[in-house]
């Protein structure tokens, strides 16, 4: 199927299916209630029907220019999030040396060079940085500069590059490929938080961290997870070289992280005061706020899957 495994492809087709479905729903809603205001559910579906299509093409091209727009990725994830955070003046040489090594991380994923991979930025880069800024000299507000940008160094670069290297891996499952692993973590990560959202708005009444997120419920969060963890156990091994139960561990994995990770996002914005990251993506906020869950969910799959069968 133009050189995309074959149950990869069936996938892709289900996808665009539901977003044709959603876009249908979206025009009769609009033309049967003119009274009322669409235009976030617009902005939002004609964002998904971009982002679902830079994917899908990303994904089609060859291996070395999706590991380049999954690195690009990162670039523009850590200027976002360097964007929002406070830094001082004498940070900028830091900063750069933190871009810099982006490059570097993914051509350590792209050789397969594991074990450099996963000890470039949590070792050689934690160790490099504070190093540039003691150099420089300001050592006021030098605990929360190094501690910031490292973070976002590790969210942003480190954690996003799992999705990566799912595609380097040899593939055991020739009908899904390497592609099938890449396609699971991103579709059970976004449906992981659309259940939560759809379980907390029909039967949400007990907040889980109210000063963080005063939408999510203890109803929702329990209804999400077990929607994906029960929809991962079917669908693992039709994508990934898990079995059935193995499935449903990579479900729990998912929705729990999954779950973290957008929390860990919104207490940023909350500590900012600010609602969205950014408005680069009309309807979604920023970069972030799209991904907030995937920094989270990427690296532990990414490691679950790795340690059972690499």
């Amino acid at each position: 199927m133009l050189g995309i495994p074959l149950h990869s492809f069936y996938i892709m087709v289900v996808i665009v299916s539901i977003l044709v479905l959603g876009t249908l729903v979206y025009l009769w809603l609009s033309r049967q209630h003119r009274d009322r205001d669409y235009l976030e559910l617009k902005l939002r579906i004609r964002s998904w029907w971009w982002m679902i299509g830079i994917v899908f093409v990303v994904l089609y091209l060859p291996l070395q220019y999706t590991l380049f727009f999954v690195g690009f990725l990162s670039f523009m994830a850590l200027k976002e999030f360097l964007s929002i955070v406070p830094t001082r003046m004498t940070d900028r040489r830091v900063i750069f040396w933190a871009y810099l090594s982006i490059p570097f991380q993914y051509y350590w994923l792209s050789i397969g060079w594991y074990g450099v991979y996963i000890i470039f930025i949590p070792v050689y880069m934690f160790l490099y940085l504070p190093m540039v800024a003691v150099l420089i000299g300001d050592t006021k507000g030098f605990i929360r500069s190094a501690g910031v940008i490292h973070w976002a160094l590790m969210l942003t670069v480190f954690c996003i590059s799992h999705m990566a290297y799912l595609l380097v891996l040899p593939s055991l499952n020739l009908d899904a490929g390497s592609m099938g692993m890449l396609l699971f973590l991103l579709i059970f990560t976004q449906f992981n938080d659309v259940c939560q959202y759809v379980w907390g708005k029909s039967f949400g009444k007990h907040k889980i961290v109210p000063k963080v997120s005063p939408n999510k419920t203890w109803e929702g969060f329990v209804g999400g997870a077990l929607t994906v963890i029960v929809a991962s156990y079917f669908v693992a091994p039709y994508l990934t070289p898990l079995t059935g139960v193995q499935g449903l561990v990579a479900g729990v994995i998912i929705a729990f992280s999954g779950f973290i990770g957008d929390l860990v996002i919104s207490s940023v914005k909350r500590d900012l005061k600010i609602k969205d990251t950014s408005q680069f993506i009309p309807g979604h906020g920023g970069i972030l706020d799209r991904i907030d869950s995937l920094m989270f969910t990427a690296p532990l799959f990414f490691h679950y899957i790795y340690y059972l069968y690499y």
